[in-house]
């Protein structure tokens, strides 16, 4: 199973977005509860790009809108690895993942541009004589305005 994406198709299958799961909880923990509740499609648990660590939540993916039904209403605030379970009929994928998209890549282009636009000179043509007495004025003048 990989871990890393979803599977090749989910075309046609219902996802429950399960939050409020431990880091060390398994999609096999998962698939375990769950499939009481009908066929389970896939199991996917998002991870942090850097740690590889889970990020708290999965998706439960059935291929039947009852079974994914029936399943969010005996799991909803159920236990599982002593934490509440939280379930929900997860949003359409390319909805959320769009806007988040957009976000980040802006961020990213502002952030490369920034760091490019200044010049070296820029950056170390402030003294740090100039930059300490900039702060003993913001000080004084506190200090006076009590």
């Amino acid at each position: 199973m990989s871990y890393g994406r979803p599977p090749p198709s989910i075309e046609g299958m219902v996802s429950l977005k399960v939050d409020n799961l431990t880091y060390r909880t398994t999609p096999e923990d998962l698939r375990r509860v769950f499939e009481k509740y009908g066929e389970v499609g896939d199991i996917y648990i998002p991870r942090d790009r850097f740690s590889r660590e889970s990020r708290g939540f999965a998706f439960v993916r059935f291929y039947d809108k009852r079974d994914a039904e029936d399943a969010l209403d005996a799991m909803d605030g159920r236990i599982l690895d002593g934490r509440e379970l939280r379930v929900q009929m997860a949003r359409s994928r390319s909805r959320s993942r769009s806007r988040r998209r957009s976000y980040s890549r802006s961020r990213s282009r502002s952030d490369s541009k920034s760091s490019r636009g200044k010049s070296p000179r820029k950056a170390s043509s402030r003294s740090p004589e100039r930059e300490k007495s900039g702060s003993r004025d913001r000080s004084r003048s506190r200090s006076k305005s009590h």
